[in-house]
């Protein structure tokens, strides 16, 4: 069947589903629509928190990240994964065991303050936002690429499949759907990375396969991605560490503490009956995620390999008799002539995947010394040898530019994949982004009907009321997204950096001091919070712009790029946090002490007890 036509049928079936388990699960109550009735079973819990948690920038965005920074990303899964750990241990069972809807209104309960329950909103606000906004943008990409449609007309799409099943369901609907997503998402990065795999290794693992040789030969496919892009000017593959030592702790603890300080992660493990399945539950979670998150190193490798064999026909990929990529022995064994003339190339005879990604502008190639050939090497190096071989052989510059972005949805292409395996691979990206979409976008209903409406506005508001206050939010939030992420201020690199870094640097050490110390009082939680805040928005801005708009930078002001001690603004939320914790400390030393009946429910928290349903108030 021809590649577009089954691409329609294979997401449009998928959609039809989310929508079904939506009508069927939709929520009556607040209590369904805010955390599914605490009735969910950890297992699924942990499927719906792995596709919650699995964003477009997880199974988009990571792969292509490792690609590109080969052992620098793993920054990305001992963050991210590592997170997990800390909130399965230090956050979800006690959070579970005090039994309220959201984040906030634990800080507003534990700090004993409606202003510190107000800043944990506003936090929570910021960064759910702008975290969606590169899930909306992931879905505009995926529409285009793969729908034939417009990026914007894509964005609207998915504004309406949004809205259809996480307005009316709420977080009953969100978790079934999200099931059902967790499923679609896996099979389409485990299906094309075991094909790729058994071409390149024979070994259908691709845990297994990254390790292993070449197939059929004695060259381990490591030892020849080092070798290729070493030879064409990049940095070694296997060893280059993303900035400094201590910029890589840093970004890695930020990843990890803003993953554990994650509002619209954390209220997953309301949804459960008991403490002890809290626990479980993100357990589940860890297992799910691993499945993607161990594979992701091989997709990023193979799929460097393959794009460099792609354009260079001395690393030693072919086609078989079906077309797929694999690997031709006897010139991989070689160490090739990179830089021959005849090893680049031709453009017009370049495979029809490059064609489909050129128009989306992802894919872009440029002519520089006018042979007709795709020159793709580091132009930028600095090592002499190499620029010498590229002199001799009449390169004028890199040629072929490409969106580290499409690295896992053009994965299945660029290995010539069956094109149900490409329609498998589009309905996984939009299932990774519209799954988390929705997750941000009940967090940030929570927090304005359930916080600022019921907890600030109007306390006596009918649980009727404070639904229909939910559900109104959910879709004035839904066309905020929408709106943000068809004129995105020029987010890209710094979305993360944001989102990550408010969590990692005001949520989660509100909540790790709010469980276990009886000593910080509502004033210093709300100081810390305010301070960490601050700080890292200051160093994030002074890089990317305030509120990320081209132009507005001052580097010179804190002394140019990464000047506090070389780390960079993705790892600063690590030192917002640091910040937060001295000043919650400090101030509280100076103020009265916590009441005693604060400091009683904080021991009760922390007891090896079960707790009851999650509840308002």
């Amino acid at each position: 069947m021809e590649l577009q036509t089954l691409t329609y049928l294979v997401v449009g079936f998928t959609f039809a589903i989310y929508i079904g388990i939506a009508v069927w699960a939709r929520a009556g109550s607040t209590s369904d629509f805010y955390v599914a009735g605490s009735g969910v079973h950890p297992v699924t819990n942990g499927m719906a928190t792995a596709a919650d948690w699995m964003s477009a920038a997880s199974f988009i965005s990571m792969a292509g990240l490792i690609s590109n920074m080969g052992y620098g990303g793993a920054v990305f899964l001992m963050g991210w994964t590592g997170g997990y750990v800390l909130l399965a241990c230090l956050l979800a069972p006690y959070l579970r065991k005090f039994g309220k809807f959201t984040v906030p209104e634990f800080i507003g309960d534990r700090y004993y303050s409606q202003f510190a329950r107000n800043v944990a909103v506003i936090c929570l606000l910021v960064a759910s936002i702008v975290y969606i906004i590169g899930q909306m943008t992931g879905v505009g990409v995926t529409f285009a690429r793969f729908l034939g449609v417009s990026s914007d007309t894509g964005i609207y799409l998915g504004m309406a499949i949004v809205f259809a099943y996480a307005v009316f369901g709420g977080m009953k609907g969100i978790t079934y759907t999200q099931v059902a997503q967790y499923i679609v998402l896996i099979l389409a990065y485990l299906v094309p990375a075991f094909f790729i795999s058994l071409n390149l290794t024979g070994n259908f693992l691709p845990q297994l396969g990254l390790g292993s040789n070449l197939a059929g030969t004695d060259v381990a496919l490591l030892a020849k991605l080092d070798q290729v892009v070493t030879d064409l000017g990049f940095s070694q593959y296997t060893t280059t560490a993303a900035g400094s030592t201590i910029n890589m702790l840093f970004f890695t603890i930020s990843l990890m503490i803003g993953t554990a300080g994650l509002p619209h992660v954390i209220v997953r493990f309301f949804t459960v009956p008991k403490v002890a399945d809290a626990r479980s539950s993100a357990g589940w979670a860890l297992v799910f995620i691993a499945l993607l998150y161990t594979t992701a190193p091989a997709v990023g490798a193979m799929a460097r390999l393959n794009l460099i064999g792609t354009t260079n026909t001395a690393v030693g990929i072919t086609q078989d008799a079906s077309g797929q990529l694999i690997i031709n022995a006897d010139v991989a064994k070689q160490r090739g002539d990179l830089f021959a003339p005849e090893a680049s190339l031709l453009y017009e005879d370049r495979p029809e995947w490059m064609k489909r990604w050129e128009r989306t502008g992802l894919l872009k190639w440029e002519d520089k010394n006018g042979d007709g050939r795709i020159q793709f090497y580091n132009s930028a190096t600095n090592n002499p040898e190499i620029l010498a071989k590229a002199e001799a052989a009449g390169w004028k510059g890199n040629e072929l530019t490409v969106n580290a972005d499409i690295i896992v949805l053009a994965n299945p292409e660029i290995a010539q994949l069956p094109n149900w395996v490409i329609a498998l691979v589009a309905a996984g990206g939009l299932a990774a982004a519209l799954s988390t979409a929705a997750g941000l976008l009940l967090a940030i209903s929570s927090a304005i009907s359930h916080d600022l409406i019921k907890g600030a506005i109007k306390p006596d508001i009918s649980e009727k009321g404070e639904l229909l206050a939910g559900k109104i939010s959910m879709a004035a939030a839904i066309f905020v997204a929408g709106y943000l992420g068809l004129n995105p201020p020029g987010f890209a690199a710094g979305t993360v950096a944001l989102a990550f870094g408010i969590a990692a640097s005001t949520i989660f050490p509100a909540l790790m001091m709010g469980i276990f110390s009886k000593t910080i009082t509502d004033k210093g939680a709300s100081a810390g919070m305010i301070a960490g805040l601050a700080v890292t928005l200051f160093y994030v801005f002074a890089h990317k712009g305030i509120f990320f708009i081209k132009g507005t930078e001052y580097l010179d002001l804190i002394g140019g790029a990464n000047s506090f001690f070389t780390i960079s603004p993705e790892g600063f939320g690590t030192v917002g946090a640091i910040v937060n914790f001295v000043v919650a400390f400090l101030v509280s030393k100076m103020g009265a002490p916590v009441p005693s009946h604060i400091a009683a429910m904080v021991d009760s928290v922390r007891t090896p007890k079960g707790a009851g349903a999650a509840v308002g108030h």
